[in-house]
């Protein structure tokens, strides 16, 4: 990590991001049983956790971050439940079906290919599993849609690769999840250009 996207960044983002605690709040107190949150970032979820989240794994690729993240699960509830590791969300180190809970939350944003991602958090929770997701996701209106295509390229550059256009729920429908519980709103508190969440439980096919 360079010196912008580990120590400039990461206070804007939890700046931006304040809006979203209830949201946030709300999707992870949903988390049950073995728990994979992709892109855990510095751990900001880890509090919000409950008590039928038995077992949580947080997945980060950048070693700055997850030694903030482990800097928080040492203040989150029973710290014991916490597992944190370095790796990378094209290529999940765990077996088929091995999560109750798969988390993403405002990640999928990011991440260079979502649909391999997604294909892996399908591959790795069970059946019986639920994927718990907040993601800002491309405008259906046309002319919010054009800004942000144009836009895009020098956002992705200040936002450290978060894009404003992805279609993130029919990338998660082409992984093998059912979106009927999910929704996409526009967020009241937050502005235009990322006003549009998915938010909800998708559950596998």
């Amino acid at each position: 990590m360079g010196f912008y996207s580990e120590r400039i960044f990461p206070p804007l983002l939890d700046r931006a991001t304040r809006p979203l605690y209830r949201d946030r709040q709300r999707l992870i107190g949903r988390a049950r049983g073995r728990v994979l949150e992709i892109g855990v970032g510095n751990g900001a979820n880890l509090p919000l956790y409950g008590d039928a989240a038995t077992e949580i794994h947080g997945l980060e690729p950048e070693a700055g971050l997850l030694e903030r993240a482990g800097r928080a699960r040492a203040q989150a509830p029973a710290p014991e439940r916490f597992h944190l590791l370095q790796g990378d969300a094209h290529h999940l180190p765990y077996p088929d079906g091995h999560f109750d809970t798969v988390v993403a939350c405002l990640v999928l944003c990011t991440i260079p290919d979502p649909a391999r991602a997604a294909r892996e958090m399908r591959r790795v929770l069970a059946d019986h599993g639920e994927l718990l997701v907040l993601e800002h996701v491309a405008s259906h209106r046309p002319r919010v849609h054009r800004w942000q295509r144009r836009l895009n390229p020098v956002w992705r550059h200040l936002a450290c690769g978060c894009q404003l256009d992805r279609p993130t729920a029919d990338t998660l429908a082409a992984a093998g999840f059912d979106l009927t519980d999910t929704r996409v709103f526009d967020h009241p508190k937050i502005p235009g250009l990322i006003q549009e969440f998915l938010e909800g439980t998708a559950k596998p096919r």
